[in-house]
């Protein structure tokens, strides 16, 4: 099975694609779609949805797996998030993908052992569980945990919890 993980953020959406082998990760790719601080957000979101769109195509991932809504103090954050998730959700939508989605303390559970973990440690995690030979950048390193955690999860899924 290929897993694309995607992290959302308007200005550093996180992408990781995995292939799972019996209990064997493999990397296809991994990376972020950058966004300028100035260039204003219905760019930013139709850059998201095009990448995530191109990425589909090119890796053929069976399902997605995104990071699942967060609450947070800050109103006009939280809408530009959901905004981003939503350019990644239509794109795996418009290509006929299941999308999975997961919340960060399960996905920090999987990677590390632990719901708390900092950044710091589940970028170390994921270069360690896939053996990469470089420290992934903190968005992407987010993407490919939540692609480690969508394989983890595998056999849940029948059932079709977290399902989006």
């Amino acid at each position: 099975m290929i897993i694309l993980g995607v992290d959302t953020s308007l200005r550093s959406t996180g992408y990781g694609v995995l292939e799972t082998q019996g209990s064997r990760l493999r990397v296809l790719a991994y990376g972020n779609i950058p966004n300028g601080p100035k260039v204003p957000v219905s760019e930013c979101l139709k850059k998201i949805h095009g990448t995530i769109a191109d990425l589909i195509a090119t890796w053929q991932p069976e399902v997605m797996s995104v990071e699942k809504v967060i609450y947070g103090k800050n109103a006009n954050t939280m809408m530009v998030l959901g905004e981003a998730r939503g350019a990644v959700i239509v794109a795996g939508a418009e290509a006929g993908r299941a999308i999975y989605e997961y919340e960060p303390r399960r996905v920090k559970m999987s990677v590390c052992g632990n719901g708390m973990a900092e950044k710091k440690q589940v970028q170390w995690m994921v270069k360690t569980l896939l053996a990469l030979g470089e420290l992934p950048q903190n968005d992407a390193a987010d993407a490919l945990a939540l692609a480690i955690c969508h394989a983890h999860a595998n056999s849940v899924l029948s059932r079709g919890e977290n399902k989006v």
